[in-house]
């Protein structure tokens, strides 16, 4: 498993991802997010987002079809959250959020954008 200083150095170096990978659930996602899913051994994170994308959450606001911010949060019990929002987590509610009982996730933390149906990080945005 990759350390979070680790994983961290690996994702600074993703910036404008060119090339689109088709998750099996039907979202793209970019050079970047295979990274993380690679590196950081979380292919369930985009199988999770992904999962949410045809649900009644998503389709029935019209903020979510263009923009979701998606963030990861891993307490120190190894149990975490992710949750959806509109917009920043600091100016609004979550939308949608999903326990997750245990992970060995190896950050504290990780923020992801979902824009017009691709699944990126911040950095290429």
């Amino acid at each position: 498993m990759i350390t979070a200083e680790n994983l961290q150095i690996e994702l600074a170096h993703c910036h404008c991802s060119e090339t689109h990978y088709k998750h099996w659930l039907g979202i793209l996602y970019t050079e970047g997010i295979r990274t993380l899913a690679m590196k950081g051994e979380c292919y369930w994170l985009l199988d999770a987002v992904a999962s949410h994308q045809p649900g009644k959450a998503i389709k029935s606001n019209p903020n979510l079809q263009d923009f979701q911010l998606w963030m990861l949060t891993v307490n120190d019990d190894h149990s975490a959250v992710l949750a959806c929002y509109e917009d920043s987590p600091s100016t609004c509610a979550p939308v949608i959020t999903q326990d997750i009982p245990s992970t060995d996730f190896p950050l504290s933390e990780i923020k992801l954008y979902v824009e017009y149906g691709v699944l990126l990080l911040p950095s290429e945005h």
